[in-house]
């Protein structure tokens, strides 16, 4: 087995200001959408009651429920509310205000029987007090017993379907909706989302803020907050797409050990005699670009799973960032940038056309677009056991060497400490590159103790 280090360049940033509308103003009018794949929708209008949101705390009979809905719909939907605009490849784009990155330290868990046994507490795996929790619970199913219509996206995170997990997310904003459309795994057939019973849920109240926040014992009025009893986790204060995604993922990271899989934050590819090969990094050091080739299949950009039988996506699509993108440098994620595909914080110009060398918003602008949007991808999602496997460090002060073959011993060694940087924009308050250590190259989606991955290799 191949094992390599890499490095790569990053870069600084400069924060944007407060967004009160979450969104830019809608300036074009949205282009005829079209695409050569056969989106399957449920697309449902549905009351509160047809889900059994009350089962959550939501109580609201005279919400309208959109659910799984199309991207044509979609596309609708964020016209009507204003919540960005498109842009002249059909993209529809959107800014989320203060937060372009994740916000880590507003990343709590609530500590309690039985999972407290098995968390790794500490500064990623913050722990939060049930009451707490229960207060800033309220807070959010209020504020949705008060809106007049939310979005539903029923689906499934995991390729493959003996350890897949179904999904749930519950959003006020149709690009929310939109976003965890394309990075999920979207159901193919209407008996899939029959009786649909999510193993865990994510409510998005990203208007919501907690002014109460150092009675909670939290960070600031912004919070991320899992219950793992409960199978629930929620949103305040943040529009920051990312926190859905890694949301799951850090369950999925919890959940996929204990039953013996292993969890990782890589990309993944295969060649065209099926050798697959892996790509471990921090946000942004380069998984999705380098995972995107010509002459590989892509399995997925970012987060998958490693058991008895070989290497699964994850997900349903891909999110990369943006910065600096050209047709030359990077073809694939440059013409995947179409209809059905959503800008977060890019800047448009005038002339309603993507201007990804303007990074005056942020180093992190990213696009998210359904897996499908790469020719060359692999439609199952799945490889064999890998072949070769490449540990992408962004290394800040040049300590390493571009390229260096390991042995086992060292691999295990460099897996566990996971010496990169954090790169700009990736998380909130981090604006020039970042020294750190890593374990398993994602410390920050790590419920576990990095032993317990590292056990499974």
């Amino acid at each position: 087995m191949l094992n390599v280090l890499r490095s790569v360049g990053i870069g600084s940033t400069r924060s944007l200001g407060p967004l009160s509308t979450g969104g830019v103003v809608l300036r074009s009018a949205r282009p005829a959408l079209g695409s050569k794949t056969a989106w399957f929708s449920t697309s449902e209008t549905l009351a509160p009651k047809d889900l059994k949101l009350s089962t959550l705390g939501i109580n609201n009979d005279k919400a309208t429920v959109f659910r799984n809905l199309s991207y044509e719909d979609i596309a609708k939907h964020e016209e009507a509310n204003g919540e960005g605009r498109f842009v002249k490849n059909g993209t529809f784009a959107v800014d989320t205000g203060v937060f372009t990155g994740r916000s880590p330290k507003d990343k709590w868990i609530v500590k309690q029987s039985p999972s407290q046994e098995n968390i790794w507490w500490g500064e990623v795996n913050q722990p939060i007090e049930s009451q707490a929790f229960d207060e800033l619970y309220a807070k959010v199913t209020q504020h949705y017993d008060n809106v007049d219509k939310m979005y539903v996206f029923d689906g499934f995170c995991g390729a493959n379907a003996n350890s897949r997990k179904n999904v749930r997310f519950i959003t006020e904003l149709a690009w929310q909706h939109h976003f965890v459309r394309n990075m999920f795994i979207r159901p193919k057939t209407t008996a899939e989302v029959e009786g649909f019973s999510p193993d865990f849920t994510i409510i998005n109240a990203c208007k919501v803020v907690d002014e109460d926040y150092k009675r909670h014992g939290t960070n600031s009025d912004v919070f991320v907050a899992f219950n793992i009893e409960k199978n629930v986790a929620i949103i305040g204060g943040t529009w920051y797409g990312g926190e859905m995604k890694k949301g799951i993922f850090s369950m999925m990271n919890y959940w996929l050990p204990l039953e013996g899989i292993m969890g990782m934050h890589c990309s993944a590819n295969k060649g065209p005699n099926g050798d697959t090969c892996l790509y471990f990094g921090l946000s942004g050091t380069g998984k999705t670009t380098l995972s995107s080739s010509p002459t590989r299949a892509l399995i997925g950009d970012d987060e998958h799973g490693w058991d008895d039988e070989g290497i699964f996506n994850f997900e349903g699509g891909c999110y990369a960032k943006t910065i600096k993108l050209s047709e030359e440098q990077e073809p694939e994620i440059y013409h995947a940038i179409k209809p059905n595909a959503l800008l977060e914080n890019v800047v448009i110009r005038d002339d309603d056309t993507p201007d990804y060398d303007d990074v005056s918003k942020t180093q992190n602008s990213r696009v998210s677009y359904p897996i499908e949007h790469i020719d060359n991808h692999d439609p199952k999602s799945s490889g064999g056991h890998p072949n070769n496997i490449i540990f992408l460090t962004a290394d800040a002060y040049g300590v390493l060497p571009p390229v260096s073959k390991l042995t086992p011993g060292q691999a295990m060694y460099h897996f566990l400490s996971g010496y990169t940087a954090k790169v700009a924009g990736t998380e909130r308050g981090v604006t020039e590159p970042t020294a750190t250590f890593s374990a398993c190259f994602g410390a920050a989606f790590l419920p576990l103790h990095p032993t317990k991955y590292a056990d499974l290799l």
